[in-house]
């Protein structure tokens, strides 16, 4: 159970950015940067780091302007998945489930995370400065948390899962009246 845990607070953290959180477990778990993938001990770690520093900074800094958001918000749901499995795989440690189901449940609660980030996003047409540091620290802190408390980290991975839900009728709404 503390894996799951483990595993949807880093896939909450791969639904707000990409390469911030493979670089942070990267540092904290993975000294090789090959993330637990096998595909990545083949590429060479200086490739690896230096990819990941380039991505964090490009959405640190990026996702504070309005058009640079809009090309985010674009790689962010195509990525998102794929980085919320290799996320979810990489945190677990234990063999009590197989790692492609982490991986599975990663994929899809980072990509439902995200649609519904995207919904809002192009609702409210760009997040303001405020939002996109909130979600800077978040995506951090449930980073951090799913290697130190995945208890905590999956809890608060949960309540935003919650919100989503619930923000989702909201959205639906909004739709239907255009």
């Amino acid at each position: 159970m503390i894996e799951l845990l483990a595993a949807l607070s880093a896939a909450a953290a791969a639904s707000m950015r990409i390469a911030v959180p493979l670089f942070i477990v990267g540092i904290l778990l993975h000294h090789d940067f090959s993330l637990g993938v096998p595909l990545f001990t083949h590429i060479p770690s200086v490739f690896i780091v230096s990819v990941l520093i380039s991505g964090s900074l490009l959405e640190l800094v990026g996702s504070k302007q309005e058009l640079s958001q809009r090309l985010l918000q674009l790689v962010q749901l195509i990525f998102s998945p794929i980085v919320g499995a290799i996320l979810a795989i990489s945190v677990t440690t234990s063999g009590s489930l197989p790692s492609w189901l982490f991986g599975v449940i990663g994929a899809l609660f980072a990509f439902a995370l995200q649609l519904v980030q995207a919904g809002w996003f192009y609702r409210l047409r760009g997040f303001r400065l405020w939002v996109v540091v909130l979600q800077d620290a978040l995506c951090i802190l449930l980073v951090v948390l799913a290697v130190n408390a995945p208890q905590i980290g999956g809890l608060i991975a949960l309540m935003l899962l919650l919100i989503a839900v619930r923000s989702v009728r909201s959205l639906h709404r909004w739709y239907k009246q255009d």
